[in-house]
């Protein structure tokens, strides 16, 4: 007999607590603790962690900023050495004197990139000014040595005139934001003349190169004016690739797989991809993509691909919870380059639902061997060929199936890729129509566009995809196809970049076979959990029959939107709705409409954000979940 659903939910709220105090804390035990760090924050350290400082020297800090600019304190705040280690001793007199030096030019630096070029800083320490300090000073010993840095922004300087000489004369500074009587910032400057040498050297020419970047200060009428010269070489194709550094990756699949070939235009923009194309592999800790000084007798610019390589052997685990979908644990283990051309082989196993249920033969469980050949039809395709088995226990059916495919997947553009295959699945499934057996043979079909700035965080952009699925239940003889699309649009508002709105559609309608207990449970579409509809547990919106037992249906609509705002640089908020409903009819009647509303909680880090989201049914089932709670990796789309 299975618990209460309210005491599976206080069960499951328990078992995420544990399992988050474990990864936090590790085992236990009577021995001595050592510090740590997540995500750069330490935990647990004694003085005898810290680093030893020889010779140490405190000072207490007077900063004026000299500006009730917020953004301009900040920035200079942030540039400064003195106010970041100032709860840290420095290493001798002259470390300190050192670090004044050099935060003098760090906040003129600061000053320039806010256009205050008549700006000024003074630092004195112990009351003297840094400037007539001895070579080796000598201050007071046993007390904290008094440091004062005084900031004078001046005016904001403007755009007063800009010149684009020598090859770049042809070109509008206005392109290049730098129009006439704009912030003078450098670091607008510093990249317009990037720009402009990256520009020429995409119209095919390697050698671009800028020959003048000069600003000249008018403290007259606060302004500059800036002259940028650059000398564009000649047009050359793409020359001789080698590779270096490779030791069990053949070299020459690596010259294939970059898409650098040989006597193509010259392009920076092919060069990035082939660079990140190359990374992606999985099989090189570093890739380099360096170019010659100089060009060829025949004109053209030889390229030299440097790889390192990474350890091919892996294993691993991961985790995710949620108070509806319960606790998942998964552990993998693969080698990256079996045969020398990245090939890849991936063994894998999980178990999911734990705590949704208290009973083991409850959960769900799946194993599963993937491989896959970089380059197999060519440097644009990736064929795929992988052998699954799962046992699938959610709310509607239990399902035990075996699954074989094979396909391959090509790479049309670089925002564009087809996939196409073969699949075999045999399925056990008990469900709403009592017991039976599918063997179903399945042509899987795909289409994506992906457009997104970040696959993790997506600011801006859009993924849309399209997949059709016509299968053959052999068994009973049955025809019957699946098909879906989607879309998920990103939208930055603001200069700052602050606040993203996200949203998603989904839309999918299930055909042929005479009843839906011809077509096996797994292929039969539900909307709920952390991947749909929040605030509802996993498949928990699907049609229902007379006794109020899930039979999934033939056709769904869900929606999600998303107003993801970031609070600081690491720390972020997303209140959300999401909405679905399915249908037993081909086509979605709206009648029974499922929303979900909530708010998250996003941590970045350097692999993606880490997602928190607490979310309600808007109009839960009679006896229904009551809320949920989901914790992953990467936004929820």
């Amino acid at each position: 007999m299975s618990p209460p659903r309210s005491s599976i939910a206080y069960w499951k709220a328990a078992t995420a607590l544990a399992v988050a105090a474990s990864c936090a804390l590790g085992p236990m035990s009577v021995t001595k603790a050592y510090a740590f760090k997540i995500f750069g924050m330490k935990f647990f350290e004694g003085d005898e962690d810290a680093a030893q400082v020889i010779d140490p020297v405190n000072y207490t800090l007077t900063f004026d900023a000299g500006t009730d600019d917020k953004e301009l304190k900040e920035a200079l705040e942030n540039s400064s050495q003195l106010v970041q280690g100032q709860e840290k001793p420095v290493s001798g007199n002259l470390g300190l004197a050192i670090r004044a030096r050099d935060d003098r030019d760090r906040l003129l630096a600061a000053l320039y990139e806010k256009a205050r070029y008549g700006g000024t800083v003074a630092i004195q320490i112990n009351g003297q000014d840094i400037d007539s300090l001895p070579p080796d000073p000598s201050f007071p010993d046993g007390k904290a040595i008094p440091v004062t840095v005084r900031v004078t922004p001046g005016p904001v300087f403007s755009l007063g005139s800009v010149k684009f000489e020598g090859d770049a004369a042809g070109l509008n500074p206005a392109d290049y934001d730098l129009a006439l009587g704009t912030r003078a910032d450098s670091t607008r400057i510093i990249k317009a003349g990037e720009k402009v040498v990256n520009d020429l050297r995409e119209q095919g020419r390697p050698l671009a190169k800028l020959t003048e970047r000069s600003v000249v200060a008018d403290h007259a009428d606060s302004t500059v004016d800036v002259v940028i010269s650059a000398e564009s070489g000649p047009v050359a194709p793409v020359g001789e690739v080698s590779v270096s550094g490779t030791k069990t990756v053949d070299p020459g699949f690596v010259r294939d797989y970059s898409r650098l070939n040989e006597g193509r235009p010259y392009s920076p923009e092919d060069i990035r991809k082939a660079s990140e194309r190359l990374r992606q592999l999985g099989v090189f800790s570093s890739v380099t993509i360096k170019e010659a000084n100089t060009l060829s007798p025949d004109g053209s610019i030889p390229m030299k691909i440097e790889v390192s390589e990474g350890k091919h052997k892996y294993f691993g685990f991961g985790a995710q919870v949620s108070t509806t979908d319960g606790l998942g644990l998964s552990g993998y283990w693969g080698h990256r380059n079996l045969f020398g051309r990245a090939e890849s082989l991936r063994v894998e196993g999980s178990i999911d639902r734990i705590g949704e249920t208290q009973e083991l033969d409850k959960l769900d469980y799946s194993a599963g061997i993937l491989f896959a050949k970089p380059g197999a039809f060519g440097p644009a395709s990736t064929f795929t060929a992988s052998l699954k088995a799962n046992i699938q226990d959610p709310d509607a059916y239990r399902a035990k199936i075996l699954t074989g495919a094979a396909g391959a997947t090509f790479e049309l553009s670089p925002t564009d890729t087809f996939s196409g295959g073969g699949e075999l699945s045999w399925a056990n499934i008990d469900d709403a129509f009592g017991s039976n057996s599918y063997l179903t043979a399945a042509i899987p079909l795909e289409y994506v566009r992906d457009t997104r700035d970040d696959k993790l965080n997506a600011t801006e952009g859009y993924r849309a995809l399209v997949n059709a699925k016509p299968s053959y239940e052999i068994k009973g003889q049955t025809f019957f196809s699946s098909f879906e699309a989607a879309a998920s649009g990103y939208q930055v508002l603001g200069d700052e970049k602050r606040f993203v709105l996200a949203g998603r559609i989904g839309a999918g309608v299930l055909v042929g076979g005479d009843g839906l207990a011809d077509i096996p449970a797994n292929r039969r579409f539900y909307l709920g959990g952390g991947g749909s509809v929040r605030g509802y547990s996993y498949q928990e919106i699907s049609p229902r029959n007379s006794n109020n037992d899930e039979t999934g249906g033939r056709s769904y609509v869900n929606t999600s939107v998303e107003a993801r705002i970031a609070i600081t640089d690491t720390i972020g908020i997303v209140p959300f709705i999401d909405a679905g409903t399915v249908s037993a009819s081909t086509t979605p009647d709206f009648s029974d409409i499922r929303a979900g509303a909530g708010i998250g909680l996003r941590y970045q880090t350097p692999f993606g954000p880490i997602r928190l989201d607490v979310a309600m049914p808007l109009n839960k089932y009679p006896g229904g979940t009551s809320y949920g709670i989901y914790a992953g990796i990467g936004q929820s789309f």
